[in-house]
């Protein structure tokens, strides 16, 4: 295995740019249009295009056929326009012969059906039959195009997201489950088969968590969740490794999809060369900013430095119930937000708006209006911007005081159908924290609650239902060491198999905030909130909790069956919070606890809806308003988009944005 020294990454695709283009699906046009495309590239100082992401049926129109023709075409055509390629393997959308010929590649849900052709994502990650065909086409791409001037990184699949449930499937989780535990007696008793009778006698009674008549086994539920995340990885390796062996200079990726539940990103984040995402925050949503930055600041943590935004839209979507086009200069501002916080590509989908097929309503970076639309000439003078400023960003650090914590087990035993309140949505209450602090101006990374905490200042934990021991005691040695910990409700009630934790909630986490009786759980209606402090309110959730004598500062709920109990209480360095304070409650108080830890907003005193964000020596102010405003600004600086000189103060336009260096 390779340490992380010897691994291409970013930096050797961008060689201190920031990569711009996006996918191109030239195949959907006829082949005199691809030098067309080409001048507007050039125009549009694009600088990279994927190729190939949805092209299986076109280079094996048959089974073992090669058509790869029109692509060394494409390639050199990239090659001789400086053009890099981000070639993909094109293996999550096979072509209907394979789902003809070998119907044991379609996926089947959890009822029996089968999911046919005719979209994408039709493969079942457990068929051996799928996985030989998708390490056939990846061996001979990447043995014809390993030595090819224009390939600059590898692309595996796309958003890899399909779940199985069929007899190939239930067959691999077998041998999954008995990977881990060994024993039926070490199943049963992790599961808690003793409950409803469910207890098995042969592997070969284990199933998949299909169509049951009431609640299914949560425990057997989250385990297909964990094996579901590592069958896809396992394909994911099997293409990488390919096309690693004939390319070892060259970084690999696929893209996740925004917080989503089907992947334990972190795990696979270790897997890549390169850590990218597909963002789409909703142009009409008033906190599509902070959703998108979210999604960054992860990404970045990931990533564990410089990452790729591998999609975006210019404009439109076309999955929306109404989808809503970008106004005029939104699509700059999130592109550099995404720059602000450590992206050194910006790509999209897709280059040209398609004509025909599911996504003929999905923009394009050139729209249904051609070269004179807005569209592309937005996206014409957003190129110009990232060429000028990529030689001083490109592979410059985001540094934050703060971690936010996230583990995708707690979020997939979190997510049960029988818990107190389906009114708990973790992502809801991960954007509710990251809110807090973006709206505070205040920098945050994302961490696993396995990793080493002590470089940051404070860490807060929304929420973790699930915790390991070990987790555990590091969330311990963190607060002894001297750090602020912040943690929400729900947090540490379950061990590693869903087991509910003595107390309710682990004993020594119930010492460390100074909680002497968790007596009961009192979640809220939607809309419901409960009163706190002075004229405070939480919602969502609310704890029945005895404090212990040892405790430092509590806020009493106020009011109703919980009047005169702690909504918040603090024990030394370690807080907990057993509600959900309204946004600007929350805001106040995690700006409080941070202030009084040493951390400081990355600039005081700036208007509402104007973002500030350190990359490096650079100070990137963004204005999220459609109103111009003015920001105070010490000192004299240069702006990289425009090369002017400012001093002390700046104007930021309408969805205004300023790169300013020392």
């Amino acid at each position: 295995m390779r340490s992380r020294a010897d691994v291409p990454s970013l930096a050797d695709a961008t060689r201190r740019r920031i990569l711009f283009g996006g996918d191109y699906n030239p195949e959907q046009w006829p082949e005199e249009t691809w030098p067309e495309d080409v001048r507007l590239m050039k125009d549009a100082d694009v600088n990279s295009v994927t190729l190939g992401v949805f092209s299986w049926a076109k280079l094996e129109p048959r089974p073992g056929a090669r058509e790869f023709g029109w692509l060394d075409r494409l390639m050199d055509l990239m090659d001789d326009s400086g053009i890099g390629v981000v070639l993909a393997t094109p293996t999550s959308s096979p072509p209907p012969w394979m789902g003809r010929l070998h119907p044991e590649t379609l996926p089947r849900d959890e009822d029996g059906r089968t999911e046919w052709w005719g979209g994408r994502q039709h493969f079942s990650h457990s068929s051996a039959t799928y996985r030989r065909y998708a390490a056939a086409i990846t061996e001979d791409l990447a043995a014809r195009y390993a030595g090819h001037p224009a390939l600059t990184l590898w692309h595996i699949n796309n958003e890899y997201c399909t779940y199985d449930y069929g007899d190939e499937a239930a067959a691999a989780f077998r041998r999954w489950l008995r990977a881990k535990y060994g024993t039926l007696d070490a199943l049963n008793a992790a599961w808690g088969t003793a409950f409803w009778s469910q207890g098995y006698d042969s592997w070969d009674g284990v199933l998949p968590p299909r169509r049951a008549h009431y609640l299914k086994n949560p425990s057997q539920v989250l385990d297909f969740r964990r094996f579901t995340s590592d069958m896809l990885l396992e394909c994911y390796l099997a293409e990488r490794d390919i096309v690693r062996r004939h390319t070892p200079h060259l970084p690999v990726t696929t893209n996740f999809m925004p917080l989503w539940s089907g992947q334990d990103a972190w795990r696979w984040a270790e897997e890549e060369d390169v850590v990218s995402v597909d963002l789409y925050p909703d142009p009409r949503d008033p906190l599509g900013a902070q959703s998108g930055a979210l999604v960054q600041d992860m990404t970045r943590s990931q990533a564990r430095g410089p990452w790729m935004l591998m999609e975006q839209a210019a404009g439109p979507v076309n999955w929306r119930g109404v989808n809503h086009p970008k106004p005029r200069g939104l699509n700059r501002l999130w592109s550099l937000q995404a720059v602000a916080r450590g992206a050194d590509a910006v790509c999209y989908f897709q280059w040209r708006q398609s004509r025909q097929g599911a996504e003929k309503f999905h923009s394009g970076m050139v729209g249904h209006a051609g070269e004179q639309g807005r569209t592309f000439q937005e996206v014409k003078a957003l190129g110009a911007e990232l060429r000028r400023i990529g030689p001083r960003v490109s592979g410059t650090p985001v540094t934050a005081d703060i971690a936010i914590l996230h583990d995708w087990h707690s979020w997939w035993a979190g997510d049960q159908a029988g818990r107190p309140s389906t009114e708990v949505d973790l992502p809801d209450v991960l954007r509710a924290w990251h809110r807090a602090l973006w709206e505070s101006r205040l920098t945050a990374d994302f961490a696993h609650p396995g990793h080493d905490l002590s470089s940051y200042t404070c860490v807060l934990v929304p929420q973790l239902y699930l915790l390991t021991d070990s987790a555990i005691d590091n969330l311990l040695a963190y607060v002894h060491g001297g750090g602020t910990l912040v943690s929400g409700f729900l947090t540490g009630i379950a061990d590693e198999d869903d087991r509910v934790r003595p107390g309710g909630m682990d004993a020594r986490l119930r010492e460390l905030f100074g909680i002497r009786t968790l007596h009961e759980w009192w979640p809220l209606e939607a809309g419901e909130t409960v009163e706190y402090g002075d004229g405070l309110h939480g919602t969502l959730w609310s704890e029945e909790i005895e404090a212990a004598g040892t405790v430092d500062e509590t806020v009493p709920y106020k009011g109703g069956e919980l009047d005169g109990m702690p909504a918040v209480l603090r024990r030394g360095r370690a807080w907990y919070l057993s509600t959900l304070p309204e946004p600007e409650a929350l805001g106040a108080l995690l700006t409080r606890i941070a202030a009084d830890a040493g951390v400081r907003p990355v600039l005081d005193g700036l208007p509402a809806g104007v973002e500030a964000v350190r990359r490096g020596e650079l100070l990137f102010l963004l204005n999220h308003g459609r109103e111009p405003v003015t920001v105070d600004v010490p000192g004299t600086h240069r702006d990289l988009l425009t090369e002017a000189t400012v001093t002390d103060r700046t104007t930021l336009g309408r969805y205004g944005a300023v790169v300013l260096a020392p």
